[in-house]
């Protein structure tokens, strides 16, 4: 059933002018939400039909009002087919249409409804609308923005509003009620994606370091492939800055090419080829040949050195998938069992009480099913863990499972093989300590990478594996090789010593060259032997800080500024060194200790050593948070961008991030107050309740 109103809505082209203009255009208004709120005051002014004055009675009257009524079976009584109210027969027509006047101002309006009767049983209590109690002109242009912001917030496409249901549920409310047309959100969020844009661009002018990014790709249903491009940067006060940049479609065939293309715009429209340090793609060959062919052309134009790595979180779960690669029809298995335990609660009363009664530890149900490794590692662990549970609901309820979940021994040893000499538990300790920590540096990264690297040895050198294994662990060990091979250079390294916790003690073997700690100190002494290097030269390209005339006259020989020079050239060099000696001469701090505040803290000491530490450690361990890689959460945002089509793609993510990195919403550079249309709607809804109570 859908909701009718008398007055139709136009298109969007015929009413755009005026709505946008009502939107951007009131210079003269004091109240900032009404500059950027469009007015639907003329829609407004005839909301609320006069009820206090009964209505002109016309020739035709009679059969309007009866046909909002239904007569009973036994002939005696009238109902009201809007709210069941009843009246004798014999009721005048003028008695029935002051109770539509009174009760269903509006009724008119949506004259389908009177076609539809009201189910007999059960008799549901209508609740009066906000117009039956006289309530305050509404704005309905101020409900538009705050479905705009939903939309956005929940990432759902604008064709949302068309659902029939959704807008029925809404003039349930109030049947006056207006929602723009689909192509106005459309055409409005565009507009607004632009205008935040220009505070991106704005925030990016400002930063005073260099920017690392990282990059994530996907597929959408419609077979259209993207890319998001983060920047990551830490400001003056050592706080972590992380903001979506842009979403970029990667034309067919989506290869490096097209993916270096892309990347050379968004760095075009934010003016940062100069300023980018780092990027962290997702372990994909096109992303690896597009960074390759970024540093070519970043090289090229003699900015500095530009390094790019790969992510750390998809290589261990790329790693663990090679592992769990021979019992994975297993695990989905025992996913389809544990599927139907989340759905019945008579199966997860059962497996409850029986692990219980077998002690086989306290399991809080529902259960993570995903396909991620955070789902696979559960039910890993329900067999190895809870197993004679597992096995008695499947025996009890055989009937109604089919007897398709039982598990052979042979499939039981299996899995009890990898779980045991792969250490599975270690796998998952590491995920999740890389999921909740704070300071995920390269540095610790690098650390958990090598622990892991250690624990497949092990399995390979072992000779009671069955050779199944060791083939497993041997295809694990190339993907960790592989990783290592990427990340040994020496900005890697860099990375990786100014992280106090980690310095040159936890940096693994294959990366801790000694040729690596000279270059570190030519690259430091080169680009930041200045304490205020990276300020002062920004405007300059990174062109050597300006001499200053130390002799305080402007007549000296030419031979006397060569000598200054080097004087100064040579003690800014033996600061420098010293900084970088005395801060690796140190003992490495504890792992619990907050980086950032570390070099806050200690930023007076290293006046150098912190503006190369600022650049450095916002280089990103991960393309994507570890929590989206190893946990549900990465399959709910998956299925998000899978939904989106490409015509609201880029706009609604990108308005998204940005609020959720505390933007403010804006519509032609003009700010959306949202505290005050919530202000005004709960004045409206608490208006109506003292009224209606009153009533």
């Amino acid at each position: 059933m859908e909701w009718n109103v008398n007055n139709a809505f136009k298109t969007y082209k015929e009413m755009e002018p005026k709505a946008m203009m009502d939107m951007s255009l009131l210079p003269h208004s004091s109240d900032p939400t009404d500059i950027a709120l469009g007015s639907s005051s003329d829609n407004n002014n005839n909301a609320v039909p006069n009820t206090t004055a009964p209505p002109k009675r016309k020739k035709t009257m009679t059969s309007v009002f009866l046909k909002y009524f239904e007569t009973s079976p036994d002939t005696k009584t009238r109902k009201c087919k809007l709210c069941a109210q009843s009246y004798s027969i014999a009721t005048a027509t003028g008695n029935l249409g002051r109770h539509l006047n009174n009760r269903h101002p509006g009724y008119d309006k949506a004259p389908d409804v009177a076609t539809t009767s009201v189910p007999q049983k059960p008799q549901v209590a209508v609740k009066p609308s906000l117009s039956q109690s006289k309530a305050p002109q509404i704005d309905y242009d101020h409900l538009n923005w705050l479905v705009l912001k939903w939309l956005s917030l929940s990432s759902l496409p604008p064709s949302t509003v068309d659902e029939t249901w959704l807008g029925n549920s809404f003039k349930f409310l109030n049947p006056t009620v207006q929602l723009w047309p689909v192509e106005k959100y459309k055409a409005v969020l565009k507009e607004v994606f632009r205008s935040m844009q220009g505070d991106v661009k704005t925030t990016l002018e400002h930063v005073q370091s260099r920017v690392s990014l990282t990059l994530s790709f996907w597929s959408s249903y419609e077979n259209i492939f993207y890319m998001s491009v983060t920047g990551n940067w830490i400001d003056e006060n050592w706080s972590s800055h992380r903001l979506l940049l842009d979403i970029s479609r990667i034309p067919y065939p989506s290869g490096g090419s097209e993916i270096y293309a892309s990347l050379l715009k968004v760095f075009k429209m934010y003016s940062i080829e100069d300023r980018v340090l780092c990027c962290t793609h997702d372990n994909s060959e096109n992303a690896i040949h597009a960074c390759h062919s970024l540093k070519e052309y970043l090289d090229g134009q003699k900015v500095l050195p530009f390094c790019y790595i790969p992510c750390a979180a998809q290589t261990l779960n790329d790693i663990i998938d090679e592992g769990l690669a021979t019992i994975k029809p297993i695990i989905s298995k025992i996913r389809e069992f544990t599927q139907e335990l989340n759905a019945s609660m008579e199966l997860s009363d059962d497996f409850v009480q029986l692990t219980t009664t077998y002690q086989e530890g306290n399991w809080k149900l529902p259960i993570d099913a995903s396909s991620r490794w955070s789902g696979n590692y559960q039910m890993v662990n329900i067999l190895c863990k809870a197993g004679k549970s597992l096995d008695s609901v499947i025996r009890k309820n055989e009937e109604s499972l089919e007897n398709r979940m039982v598990l052979s021994s042979a499939e039981k040893n299996a899995v009890s093989i990898v779980h045991s000499y792969l250490d599975l538990d270690s796998f998952r300790k590491t995920t999740d300590d890389m999921c909740t920590n704070k300071d995920l540096t390269v540095g610790l990264a690098l650390l958990f990478m090598d622990n892991i690297s250690e624990m497949i040895t092990t399995c390979q050198k072992s000779c009671h594996n069955p050779d199944w294994l060791r083939t497993c662990a041997e295809n694990m060990s190339q993907k960790a090789r592989s990783y290592n091979t990427q990340v040994c250079n020496v900005f890697t390294y860099i990375t990786a010593v100014l992280d106090p916790r980690i310095k040159t003690e936890y940096i693994p073997e294959t990366l801790n060259l000694e040729s690596y700690i000279d270059e570190a100190r030519g690259h430091f002494i080169r680009n930041y032997a200045s304490p205020h290097h990276f300020t002062s030269s920004l405007a300059s390209g990174y062109r050597p800080h300006q001499e200053i005339d130390e002799g305080g006259g402007g007549n000296i020989s030419f031979a006397e500024e060569i000598a200054r020079r080097k004087r100064r050239g040579s003690m800014s060099n033996n600061n420098a060194v010293d900084e970088l000696t005395q801060y690796l001469s140190e003992s490495i701090v504890p792992m619990q200790t907050d980086v950032l505040d570390w070099w806050k803290g200690n930023s007076g000491r290293y006046p150098r050593l912190s503006n190369m530490a600022r650049d450095f450690l916002a280089v990103q361990a991960t393309s994507a948070e570890p929590e989206e890689i190893f946990c549900v959460k990465g399959e709910e945002i998956d299925k998000q961008r899978y939904c989106m089509p490409h015509d609201s793609t880029q706009s609604v993510l990108c308005i998204r991030s940005w609020i959720e990195a505390g933007m403010k919403l804006k519509f032609k550079s003009t700010e959306i107050d949202y505290e005050r249309l919530m202000e005004l709607a709960a004045t409206v809804a608490a208006d109506n309740s003292d009224k209606i109570q009153h009533k």
